[in-house]
């Protein structure tokens, strides 16, 4: 388990923040954030008043690293580019998660280490992790001005011969009663662009190879891109398919043999290929050594 409940007595009263300090030898902020995040407990109940005094048995959820052995593909004494495989979340979902890319982190840099950003759970490639808070923090600032670039490998249905740019804003869906997507197109919605180049077509299953380069940062901006202009991404288990297929993937009932009859593969075939940044007047590019290597079962 990544998180793990530690439980120890306090006899005397003392002020909740210190109460967190004092066990964990950490700062006032470390400490101030763990109540935030509601991960102390008094007498079994939470503690959400930093200041205030409390005693008996105390209990905290620590994160506890676990690792498999992943490691990193690129790195410096700042950060850390990882090759995530398809199939592993990037950051636990809650405490029962078991097992996520941000274990390998901590586990190998610490707990001030931190991923900058988020790829969903099926698509594989390249992640960015800082090694302390001053790197996490420029990356992050650096991703919010759009200074990283990042290119995708994507198989599609059908066939693009021309390069394509997508100017389509995307709005988050609020009502899953009516379709299980989580973002979709409106002109209400923000601002979204995607470059679409085309790398290979395959006639034998009226597939293309494309190479998709985002130059916006919206959740799940590149699936509902390409579902947008009728060129949904092979395996994409909810762009492209009907309500009852997205419902019985997200319920967890679709099987792999099914979902491999619907949609042409056991995962998405999406791959974060590469990603280009400055860092201390440094041009990095870096680039995937697994491709579509680490895709699973597919019909193609």
């Amino acid at each position: 388990m990544a998180f793990k409940k530690i439980d120890f007595y306090v006899e005397k009263e003392t002020k909740a923040f210190r109460v967190v300090m004092d066990k964990l030898a950490c700062s006032l902020r470390v400490a101030q954030r763990y109540i935030d995040k509601q991960r102390l407990f008094c007498e079994d109940k939470i503690v959400s008043a930093k200041s205030i005094c409390i005693k008996g048995n105390i209990s905290l959820v620590i994160f506890k690293p676990v690792t498999k052995g992943l490691t990193p593909l690129f790195q410096t004494k700042d950060f850390a580019v990882f090759d995530k495989p398809s199939g592993l979340l990037v950051h636990p979902k809650n405490r029962n998660t078991p097992y996520t890319l941000t274990d390998e982190v901590k586990h190998l840099f610490g707990n001030s280490a931190n991923i900058t950003h988020r790829i969903d759970k099926e698509t594989s490639g390249l992640v960015l992790a800082a090694k302390h808070k001053s790197a996490e923090i420029f990356f992050k600032n650096s991703f919010q001005k759009k200074d990283i670039k990042k290119g995708y490998l994507a198989l599609v249905n059908g066939k693009i011969d021309t390069e394509l740019f997508i100017d389509a804003p995307i709005k988050i869906n609020r009502d899953y009663s009516a379709i299980k997507i989580k973002v979709f197109i409106d002109k209400s919605g923000k601002e979204a662009k995607t470059i679409i180049k085309p790398l290979k077509y395959h006639p034998g299953n009226n597939t293309t190879l494309v190479e998709a380069i985002p130059l916006t940062g919206r959740q799940h901006q590149i699936r509902i891109h390409l579902f947008h202009v009728k060129h949904h991404i092979v395996g994409d288990p909810i762009y492209g398919t009907d309500y009852e297929t997205a419902s019985e993937y997200l319920d967890g009932k679709l099987s792999e043999q099914e979902r491999i009859k619907l949609t042409g593969a056991s995962r998405l075939m999406l791959h974060a290929n590469w990603i280009e940044f400055f860092y201390n007047d440094i041009r990095y590019k870096i680039y995937s050594k697994t491709g579509f290597q680490a895709t699973s079962n597919s019909r193609f």
